[in-house]
């Protein structure tokens, strides 16, 4: 039997962390393609990109999470 959080609880703390991360990612890229004549994204469209893009990947990342959780709890 599976203790502790499950892997949803796991992706919603950790939602914004990965929100912010994305962020970051969307914007940097931006920045990547302003060498090839793409605008540069405002603060505020990559914030709310980064919010798109994060919901998929913390919740990959929280899945990961659970099943390292579970490794170790076998181990034991």
């Amino acid at each position: 039997m599976r203790q502790g959080w499950t892997h949803q609880k796991i992706a919603v703390v950790l939602f914004p962390f990965g929100a912010g991360a994305m962020a970051v990612n969307v914007f940097f890229a931006s920045l990547i393609g302003s060498w090839i004549g793409l605008p540069v994204l405002s603060a505020t469209a990559s914030i709310s990109m980064g919010c798109v893009v994060g919901v998929p990947a913390t919740w990959y990342f929280a899945r990961h999470i659970r099943e390292l959780m579970d490794q170790a709890d076998e181990s034991n």
